[in-house]
């Protein structure tokens, strides 16, 4: 089963740590991820640039309105995901407080991911 580890936090907080202080999380965070790798069972990670390189579509509306920035103003914003293979929900509560214990602050949400399109096997 596939879940989606949703990591949220203050922009704001994780922009203003220093370039040592980001190397040592994610130092802490390799660990777990080279861990999940091995065992086969890490998916695709993804660091999402900062809110202020988003741009947003706004479908209430006809035409759609184009907008730059995130679609909401929040106390977190989603900074991140990771795709991890598991037999269920407390194995990937397992691996998120893994994560947890590496990065301070924030929250994990934790969803399971309904796979339409296999790109491997539409592949020629």
């Amino acid at each position: 089963m596939l879940y989606a580890i949703l990591c949220y936090h203050d922009e704001h907080a994780v922009c203003a740590w220093s370039r040592e202080q980001d190397d040592a999380v994610m130092q802490k965070l390799a660990v777990v991820q080279e861990r999940l790798a091995r065992e086969g069972r890490l998916g695709p990670v993804a660091r999402l640039m900062p809110t202020t390189a988003a741009t947003t579509l706004r479908k209430d509306r006809e035409p759609p309105l184009v907008v730059d920035g995130p679609f909401a103003e929040t106390k977190e914003q989603l900074l991140g995901f990771y795709l991890v293979e598991v037999a269920g929900l407390e194995e990937a509560l397992a691996i998120a407080k893994e994560l947890g214990a590496a990065n301070p602050g924030g929250s994990y949400e934790l969803r399971p991911v309904a796979n339409f399109f296999d790109a491997k096997a539409a592949a020629p």
